[in-house]
């Protein structure tokens, strides 16, 4: 008499739940695309750490980029603003309530093009927010134009050679004011992973520039952020681990300049150096270091640059413990008579 095998046990995280409860609906993007990636590395990583989806914000504009969001995370709440104006809509949120972990997912031309005067105020206020942006050098719904993250001197799928200047993304975040600035490639699940929960597990604002090939319009020959341009350009400035705050270390860290920084849960990162005499937290250090990676046509990718004791936005507005969006009018509005008085006194 046969038996029916049992079915083994569902593995479930921390909290209990399993990794279907940390996915979204089936993309709809090209296949091959790196932006596919990017949506997978965030469903391990929520999940791996055990964060309650319903806790977390999600965010994007207009683009290929931002239809990401759909694709990962079906239990959190969602806002697919217009074009470029993420960066607002996400600093609104996190104010009327700093209990939610906000995350921004946006495209090279969301963020560089139309975008990039929310982007440069998000910057400067250090949102506690992680902005996440998918970078493939084309606007990928208009047919593959340039975008202005694109490197002086890339070519179309058509043929064109490009004679502008790029937008970095990363040398602005540093220079303006986040305080997680990191670069990866959405073929590098590894790296992509640590900086990702680095990011989340971070107070201020994490900006991870990720550069994401466009199989339809940017993986040919002559193209600077194609699959195979990457993998013979990208320059790692660390081997990266992280270790959540409820787990103790028992990653092997080999001989050689190891880097362990303590984030504001008690999580660590931990910089296992590759070769370079490189400081995170040394801005004018990151600065010169990309320039040099870029003078030497290479993609510097790993942690840029770390400050993980600067005040956010919503600690120096000082604002009060309990959600903004949870108070009665009585605290959020002047009664009539303050009111009254300020009219009077303008007169």
């Amino acid at each position: 008499m046969s038996t029916i095998p049992a079915t083994p046990p569902r593995k479930t995280n921390r909290i209990g739940l399993e990794v279907l409860n940390y996915r979204g609906s089936k993309t709809t993007l090209c296949a091959g695309c790196g932006h596919n990636s990017v949506s997978e590395r965030l469903v391990e990583c929520f999940f791996e750490m055990g964060i309650e989806p319903w806790r977390v914000a999600k965010f994007s504009g207009i683009g290929c980029s931002s239809k990401s969001p759909a694709y990962f995370l079906s239990m959190s709440h969602g806002f697919n603003s217009v074009h470029g104006r993420a960066p607002a809509v996400s600093t609104g949120a996190m104010l009327a309530n700093k209990f939610l972990l906000g995350i921004v997912v946006t495209g090279d031309g969301d963020t560089a093009s139309i975008g990039i005067g929310q982007y440069i105020h998000m910057l400067r206020r250090n949102v506690p927010l992680v902005y996440i942006i998918e970078n493939n050098g084309v606007y990928g719904l208009t047919k593959g134009q340039f975008s202005a993250t694109s490197d002086s001197g890339a070519k179309s799928k058509s043929g064109v050679i490009n004679e502008l200047q790029p937008v970095d993304c990363c040398v602005e975040a540093i220079q303006i004011g986040a305080t997680f600035v990191a670069r990866s490639f959405s073929g590098d699940k590894k790296q992509l992973q640590a900086l990702l929960k680095t990011a989340i597990a971070h107070r201020g604002l994490s900006v991870i520039d990720v550069i994401s090939p466009c199989v339809t319009f940017n993986d040919h020959e002559g193209s600077t952020k194609s699959y195979s341009y990457m993998k013979d350009h990208e320059e790692p400035l660390q081997e990266l681990d992280f270790v959540p705050y409820f787990q103790d270390i028992e990653v092997e860290i080999e001989e050689g300049a190891v880097q362990e920084i303590e984030m504001y849960d008690g999580s660590r990162l931990l910089l296992h150096k590759l070769g370079h005499d490189y400081d995170p937290t040394d801005r004018l250090k990151a600065l010169s270091t990309i320039q040099a990676s870029k003078d030497a046509k290479e993609v510097l990718t790993g942690v840029l640059y770390l400050d993980a004791g600067r005040e956010n936005f919503l600690e120096m507005l000082n604002t009060v413990d309990e959600p903004l969006v949870t108070l009665p009018q009585s605290k959020t509005r002047p009664p009539r008579a303050v009111l009254d008085e300020l009219m009077e006194e303008l007169r």
